[in-house]
């Protein structure tokens, strides 16, 4: 039976699936990333765990698989298959794409940014579906962005399109990483919004789940640093939705399970902000929660398969 191996990268640990040419998932797995030995011992970990699904895939149906789709976090090149930096991961130019088809016996092999490849899925499959244009943007421990237009990711002239967490929508604000004031990811994330409650609350462990739930119940306290992030949000996502006109905006992450907490207050604020020549998009959750980044891994290696019998398809 045809198939593609399917790896997503996170920082602790790995999701991988081989999928079918319908997008069956045949087989799951997870395994740690090994991290805490080094980045060489990350690399091999990835490696190791991509050769023991081909030989899974021969041994439970007969066949090698056509090939191999990846997402990892950080700065990817995804031209020539390099993971260029990944902080949490200690890499730094890992020619990850050459290492893997090597291991991989030849077979082709898609790198994707974690994020991107997660909207992939999300607009071909999940939330998006249907949608020529959209914006996909996850809320977790920072906040980045994938722009999907046609079935496919805009990945930018340098790999970077997306990044909305580093938009600028409070000049002066809080110190972000990347070395700029007021980003959008200092002030909405489920990271920020978890360091806003407990410094409100004065609990220390407190985090966004905690703040939601006092939402809901009506705390003052809880209902300004809430209102805070959405506000805050909704200036990012008006600046992006000028920029892009997207059909359907995409909101995931871990702030995104506060469901209509958030949704209801978002889409007024988003509405309030909308002009007159703008046309207010869709704004949904999305749908695949933390398996969209394998199943678009899945889809880019499809893709690669795709392309290969058909040099002129258009893939992500």
């Amino acid at each position: 039976m045809k198939h593609v191996i399917a790896l997503d990268v996170g920082g602790t640990g790995m999701k991988a699936a081989l999928v079918g040419a319908d997008g069956t998932l045949l087989h799951a797995a997870r395994r740690p990333t090994g991290r805490e030995r080094g980045p060489d011992a990350v690399v091999e970990s990835i490696v190791g765990f991509a050769a023991d699904l081909r030989a899974h895939g021969i041994e439970e149906f007969g066949e090698p698989a056509a090939a191999a789709g990846v997402a990892v976090p950080g700065i990817v090149d995804t031209e020539h298959g390099i993971a260029v930096y990944a902080s949490n991961l200690g890499w730094h130019d890992v020619p990850l794409r050459k290492l893997l088809s090597r291991r991989l016996e030849g077979v082709p092999v898609a790198l994707g940014h974690d994020v991107r490849t997660g909207g992939l899925a999300e607009g071909r499959i999940g939330a998006g579906k249907g949608a020529d244009r959209f914006l996909f943007v996850p809320l977790g421990t920072g906040i980045a962005g994938a722009i999907g237009i046609g079935g496919g990711i805009e990945p930018g002239a340098h790999g970077s399109a997306g990044e909305i967490g580093h938009i600028v929508v409070r000049p002066g604000g809080p110190p972000c990483g990347c070395g700029q004031r007021g980003c959008l990811e200092r002030l909405a994330s489920a990271s920020a919004v978890s360091q806003a409650w407990a410094a409100a609350s004065g609990d220390p462990e407190a985090d966004a789940a905690d703040c939601a739930k006092a939402v809901e119940s009506g705390d003052p306290l809880a209902l300004e640093v809430w209102q805070n992030a959405v506000d805050a949000l909704a200036d990012g996502l008006i600046t992006a939705l000028t920029l892009l006109d997207p059909q359907t905006l995409i909101i995931g992450g871990g702030l995104a399970e506060a469901g209509e907490t958030l949704f209801t207050p978002l889409r007024a604020a988003v509405a309030a902000r909308v002009v007159q020549f703008q046309t207010l998009p869709q704004i949904v959750p999305a749908a695949l929660g933390d398996t969209a980044g394998c199943l678009g891994a899945g889809l880019l290696a499809w893709d690669l398969v795709h392309q290969k019998s058909d040099p002129t398809e258009v893939t992500a």
